[in-house]
């Protein structure tokens, strides 16, 4: 894939390419190393590793790897608006904002949780690229806020980031409500499936495990529609992803949305 768009083409550029995808192939249908990385992730998880890093200054709480992945579909898709559940300490928010401002345009960004703590709050809005970005407590699955958001996103090329309650019932009930609100050609990505691949040991204290997660979710709803494919390019090149089957792409749309 190229960098932008716009971006000159070359008989160069196309062979890097190639080899990438080729790399990425490959990367995809090595098992062994697959399983090394749900090992790596499975021994990091109990200290927290994603908590170590920050965007522009704001914790994020995302790997480094997703962050890359998020930033090259939202580069190449050139999405108006994106909208996230689930904003914990508002660094996702800040890195989204980020990168609409580096596009240009009036690109702008929805955070929606149900407890946006007030110290957190005070961070975001006094961030210089809050201008971007609006907030709105709330459960992601209100009727308001999704009337709310469809107001928002009507004519809008959209992308939605749903990282807010683990458990499948809500996941699918996020899955169902915003997946109309995501454009042709955009994301609908779902984080933090990697759940159902680590022991269920790690969440006794979660209203979540195995059999009860976002990729739980994923499967069930992409068994009710066509309007999306699993991106399996991604956690190939990845490895290292607490999404996997969690970048969903739309693949045509239906005559109700």
């Amino acid at each position: 894939m190229s960098n932008s768009p716009n971006e000159p083409r070359s008989d160069e550029i196309e062979a890097f390419e190639e080899q990438v995808l080729h790399n990425i192939n490959a990367l995809g249908s090595h098992s062994a190393l697959a399983s090394l990385s749900r090992k790596w992730i499975e021994e990091g998880v109990p200290g927290k590793y994603s908590y170590n890093f920050t965007w522009l200054g704001i914790p994020i709480i995302q790997y480094p790897q997703d962050i890359i992945a998020l930033q090259e579909i939202i580069w190449r898709t050139r999405p108006e608006i994106i909208v996230e559940t689930g904003i914990a300490r508002g660094g996702s928010l800040i890195f989204f904002a980020s990168l609409m401002e580096l596009i240009g345009g009036g690109g702008r960004v929805i955070g929606i949780d149900i407890d946006i703590r007030e110290n957190n709050r005070r961070r975001i809005e006094a961030h210089p690229l809050f201008k971007r970005i609006s907030l709105v407590q709330s459960s992601s699955i209100a009727s308001n806020v999704i009337d709310e958001v469809g107001k928002i996103t009507k004519g809008k090329k959209t992308m939605i980031v749903l990282d807010s309650d683990h458990s499948h019932q809500h996941v699918l009930a996020e899955l169902r409500l915003y997946s109309a609100f995501v454009s042709l050609g955009c994301y609908l990505v779902v984080l933090d499936t990697i759940i159902e691949d680590l022991p269920d040991s790690m969440f006794s204290n979660r209203s979540w495990g195995r059999g009860n997660n976002p990729k739980t979710a994923v499967h069930e709803f992409l068994a009710e529609t066509d309007n999306f494919e699993i991106d399996g390019s991604i956690p190939s090149k990845l490895l290292i992803t607490v999404a996997p089957d969690g970048y969903l792409v739309r693949v045509k749309t239906s005559s109700h949305d």
